[in-house]
């Protein structure tokens, strides 16, 4: 999935195409994600990205629509056996999952155990194939090697994406991570920012760097911006 040749000026609905809405607050209410989903289809989101809870209801919610739904994994500290991300992953796709965002196990990598860390993105990934996954590096907390290493296993399990960060960790999208992920993956799969994605002018110097998909929950904040290039 090569990266984009982003115009001087991205259109909103262009731009909405490249966003994952999102709504990952453990308070969130059932209204929360009503207005997500509504949100997401009156501006033309690529997909609302939640937790696996509310997979279900917000599938249902958005039945007949563009927009797909993205469910988490093992979010946010990545810190589940596993078992549990596979079957997590596999109930998610089970309830109307069309994407899913994992989180790999931070500890177990910088613990120097990455052959442990790939062996469960492979599981995750071939428990739901042809489902795309996304690979949430948490790259606040990684060496540039350790991106670079993440980014590998993903393109030899056959991730669908490598994505930055959860936004609850130490920091969020930062475009010279972006760039590096880019590197590694080229035009094999998909690159997500996201974490601190905040307005139009984020979204362009991500895109920039070499992002091709955004996840925020300043979605329509950043639609509004569009004209204003703020």
């Amino acid at each position: 999935m090569p990266p984009l040749t982003v115009p001087s000026q991205l259109s909103a609905v262009q731009l909405a195409a490249l966003i994952d809405h999102t709504m990952l607050r453990g308070y969130a209410t059932q209204v929360d994600i009503d207005e997500l989903c509504d949100e997401a289809v009156q501006y033309g989101f690529k997909a609302v990205s939640i937790n696996p809870v509310w997979t279900s209801y917000a599938a249902k919610r958005l039945s007949g629509s563009a927009v797909k739904v993205n469910a988490t994994v093992g979010f946010p500290l990545g810190a589940n056996t596993a078992h549990v991300k596979v079957e997590e992953a596999r109930e998610a796709v089970k309830n109307g999952a069309r994407e899913l965002d994992m989180v790999i196990n931070i500890g177990a990598l910088k613990s120097g155990f990455p052959r442990y860390v790939e062996r469960e993105i492979a599981a995750v990934v071939r428990a739901v194939a042809p489902v795309p996954v996304k690979i949430i590096l948490e790259t606040s907390y990684l060496s540039d090697e350790e991106k670079v290493a993440v980014c590998e296993m993903a393109l030899r399990c056959e991730a669908a994406f490598v994505k930055t960060a959860t936004g609850y960790g130490a920091a969020g999208a930062q475009p010279e991570d972006v760039r590096l992920m880019r590197q590694v993956v080229g035009e094999h799969m998909g690159v997500k920012a996201a974490g601190g994605i905040r307005t139009y002018r984020d979204a362009i110097t991500l895109l920039e760097a070499g992002a091709n998909r955004l996840g925020t929950s300043a979605s329509i904040e950043i639609i509004g911006d569009v004209n204003g290039d703020s």
